[in-house]
């Protein structure tokens, strides 16, 4: 369900009724995600949150909580790092960067100050998907933090001169977080392998280095003001501030930001499709720097946005199966039996776009990697011909739901899952009734999940020390 099922997007009649409405003194209540088809009577609502849109196109959600007079203000922004320009990969986290170099009301460095000075804390970051900057501060300070936020929405300075030293930053973190790590490097080129160097899936989220030193303040600037519109953000606020002021302070703050179009309308912001398959089968890397080998087997999976999407829940519960820590198959057949340090199941169902499945490993230093990769590969075997049985999938479901339940506590929580869903294009019950989806996942449904990703072609990938062979 998206925000048009929720009713955002009207009918004229409807849309006329709420325009006569306005001249009245309430504001129409916030709506709320209605429960999934066949849910059980009764089923709550994981946050209850409230939700509306501006009419310049921002999207609200407010997570009430007042267990601290403090509030988290969190803003989201449609855009990742698989939506950078073609030869511009690193685009998006650049911006993030410069985001902090001054808008019209917000000095250079300033953003940051003032939300220390309050006492609070602030950041940001870029994923493939979204780009999302947030606060922590005392409930009070609210409407500073949103008249700031809002600031550099509306317009960002990026001042020539910050250009050329933030760019040396960025370089400086790509070398040590990557360059420098041969972990990092080696995930760096295995991505590139299943998906292509140019892919959006493939190109790294920091950017490839030529990329990084060709961006221009113009491309910057371009960025923001295709991606960086009230319509394509979401807005959390999780703390303790009631709906009417918080209405209030959005409605002071960001209504009066123009609406824009964005870069792009079209399904999944146009990125393009993924490979029929990975394309290399195999990737083996040896560095001298590694003493510890590490194995990874990859395919392409459907999620929430992409392919076969009522499969997601059920490869939710299949990684947890096969690979979610002690009592997983995989645990007990490579680990407990003395084969790998350490192996599991990887597995994220609301990306955008195509997603991958994941298994990955780390051999005992005295067994073969080839023992280790055979092993591995009968576990996946033995799932394929023997299924799973409803005593697993009840385990599963168990301990997938309950680490939910353990998302109540804090106020980060709520904004990252709304804020992150919302900005993919997903409505808000698939945060909501996450766990109610969960539960409902059969023993038949994991077994199909299993066959429609397991049967396709993958990639391995090994990175070894020095002198170690795979085979």
């Amino acid at each position: 369900m998206t925000f048009r099922h929720l009713g955002m997007d009207m009918s004229l009649t409807r849309r006329a009724a709420l325009a006569a409405a306005a001249s009245l003194p309430l504001a129409p209540p916030a709506l709320r995600a209605q429960p999934p088809e066949g849910a059980p009577a009764g089923e709550k609502r994981l946050f209850d949150a409230g939700l509306w849109r501006l009419p310049n196109g921002l999207r609200v959600a407010h997570i009430e909580n007042r267990r601290a007079p403090v509030v988290a203000h969190y803003l989201y922004y449609g855009v990742g790092a698989g939506d950078d320009p073609a030869g511009r990969s690193g685009t998006a986290h650049f911006l993030e960067h410069m985001m902090f170099k001054g808008s019209p009301k917000v000095a250079s460095g300033e953003f940051n100050q003032r939300v220390a000075q309050e006492g609070g804390q602030d950041n940001a970051y870029t994923s493939r998907d979204v780009t999302a900057y947030h606060q922590t501060v005392e409930a009070s300070r609210l409407q500073l933090m949103a008249m700031m936020e809002a600031d550099r929405m509306r317009e960002v300075t990026l001042p020539e001169a910050e250009v050329e030293p933030e760019r040396n930053v960025i370089l400086e973190e790509r070398r040590q977080r990557t360059d420098a790590n041969p972990r990092a490097r080696f995930q760096e080129a295995y991505g590139a392998a299943m998906w292509g160097p140019q892919h959006w899936h493939g190109r790294p989220i920091i950017g490839w280095q030529e990329d990084i030193r060709a961006i221009t303040r113009q491309d910057l600037l371009d960025f923001h003001s295709h991606w960086y519109a009230p319509g394509n953000g979401v807005l959390v606020v999780c703390g303790a501030v009631g709906e009417d002021e918080l209405r209030r302070v959005v409605e002071a703050e960001y209504g009066g930001i123009p609406a824009r179009e964005l870069a792009t309308q079209a399904p999944g912001r146009g990125r393009a499709a993924p490979p029929e398959a990975p394309l290399e089968a195999r990737l083996v890397r040896n560095d001298a720097q590694v003493r510890e080998a590490q194995y990874l087997r990859s395919w392409i999976a459907p999620t929430l946005t992409w392919g076969e999407t009522g499969l997601a829940e059920p490869l939710e519960v299949l990684a947890h199966l096969f690979g979610g820590g002690a009592g997983s198959r995989l645990h007990r057949a490579l680990v407990e039996t003395g084969i790998a340090v350490s192996a599991g199941c990887y597995y994220d169902s609301d990306d955008l776009g195509a997603g991958t499945l994941m298994l990955y490993a780390t051999p005992r230093r005295d067994v073969a990697p080839a023992k280790l990769e055979a092993a591995m590969e009968a576990e996946v075997a033995r799932l394929l011909d023997q299924g799973v049985t409803e005593m697993e999938v009840a385990r599963s479901r168990r301990q997938v739901t309950a680490g939910a339940l353990l998302a109540l506590d804090g106020l980060g929580a709520a904004p990252r899952m709304f804020g992150h869903v919302l900005s993919v294009g997903l409505g808000p019950e698939v945060v909501e009734f996450w766990p109610t989806r969960i539960r409902a996942v059969t023993e038949a449904q994991v077994a199909a999940a299993a066959r429609s990703v397991f049967t396709h072609p993958s990639i391995t990938g090994w990175l070894l020390p020095e002198g170690v062979s795979a085979s």
